[in-house]
């Protein structure tokens, strides 16, 4: 089994810990910048997030295709609120535009207020997974389909569709921790993503979302989303984690944000945030940030020196993950360190693992 990885782009260098470098909803400067260091340091795709307020992630996508040659994109997408044959022939034009580097991650949404920033203001959590169904079912037939079809369905009326561009190599990314999420999972994902929790949570959801694509004649890969916290010694990446919580802290009371008290809307965010009632937890799994933030998105980490922390990569990955999906609180010089110390010792690590394989088997 091999392993990818996928960085991350945002909109500018801002995180958790700090403002934007530059006050800016969109720094272009930031994102040619992080396309470069990221293709460059070996990421073998980026992140491309998708919010209510925040820039277009298809045309983010496109502009940093442009600057690049070899690094994929994972395009967040929300259904809903696009047609899904208009979105089956944007990804695939995009898919086309890259030669074949676009990847999409479905994102279905659970926070009311903010699907209402769109004007999704009438459907519960139940009705969007299974809107996101029917939507994936017509994404993939538009993709496919040799000639017109049709679809009725509960969310879409469709008469004729057809797509004269259809893609290369576009795998679907899709996330969610609740019953209905998993359900979806099994029938249209080819990789879920899932955030950084313990082992045995981790292989837990690895297991349930492998039954459920069993179901479908289908063997999806895994995605683990962490922050990865690393220095020269295992004391000095401590002491920056616990730098990093003050930070948030500091930032989060300047800005009148709660720190205890959270009630996250999605089952994702739930779990997260009752791995987070220890501040560590196995070997490395820090979850500092996300009990300040109520686990809102990818916010553990694993702490150590690049060593310490390859290794407990390849726990998970002895589980079953093969993708990582890994950003920092300083995104841009983060994403060069991981490319320079991280990325190489997780890979060697897998052609051990590879090439020990082979040898038992012959």
């Amino acid at each position: 089994m091999s392993v990818k990885f996928i960085g991350y782009i945002g909109f500018n260098n801002g995180s958790e810990t700090q403002s934007a470098v530059r006050s800016r909803a969109l720094d272009i400067h930031y994102v040619n910048a992080a396309a470069k260091a990221q293709e460059e340091g070996g990421f073998d795709r980026v992140l491309i997030p998708f919010g209510s307020n925040s820039p277009e992630s298809q045309i983010v996508a496109a502009h940093a295709a442009a600057l690049t040659s070899r690094l994929g994109f994972l395009v967040a997408h929300r259904p809903g609120f696009t047609q899904p044959t208009v979105a089956a022939r944007q990804l695939a034009t995009l898919d086309q535009l890259s030669s074949g580097r676009v990847a999409v991650h479905i994102i279905t949404g659970g926070a009311d207020d903010e699907m209402a920033r769109d004007g999704d203001t009438k459907t519960v959590k139940a009705e969007r997974y299974a809107r996101t169904d029917e939507y994936l079912t017509i994404l993939r037939q538009e993709w496919t389909a040799s000639k017109p079809f049709d679809h009725q369905g509960a969310y879409y009326d469709i008469r004729q569709a057809f797509s004269a561009i259809k893609p290369d190599n576009l795998p679907v990314f899709f996330g969610g921790s609740s019953d209905e999420a998993i359900e979806v999972a099994g029938r249209h994902a080819d990789v879920y993503a899932l955030w950084g929790e313990t082992l045995a949570a981790v292989q837990d959801t690895v297991r349930a979302v492998r039954k459920s694509a069993a179901r479908h004649g289908r063997s999806p890969g895994f995605s683990l989303s962490l922050r990865p916290v690393i220095a020269d010694t295992e004391e000095a990446a401590w002491k920056r984690a616990a730098d990093i919580e003050e930070q948030v802290r500091e930032n989060r009371v300047a800005a009148g944000l709660p720190l205890t008290g959270h009630r996250p809307p999605n089952a994702g965010s739930l779990r997260l945030l009752e791995t987070a009632s220890a501040n560590r937890q196995d070997k490395r799994l820090w979850t500092g940030v996300a009990a300040l933030t109520g686990a809102a998105g990818n916010s553990t980490g694993l702490v150590g020196t690049p060593e310490q922390v390859a290794d407990a990569m390849l726990d998970y990955y002895d589980i079953g993950i093969d993708h990582f999906l890994i950003r920092g609180f300083d995104p841009l010089g983060d994403s060069v360190l991981y490319g320079r110390e991280l990325l190489p010792r997780v890979r060697a690590r897998v052609a051990e693992r590879e090439a020990a394989g082979l040898a038992l088997a012959g």
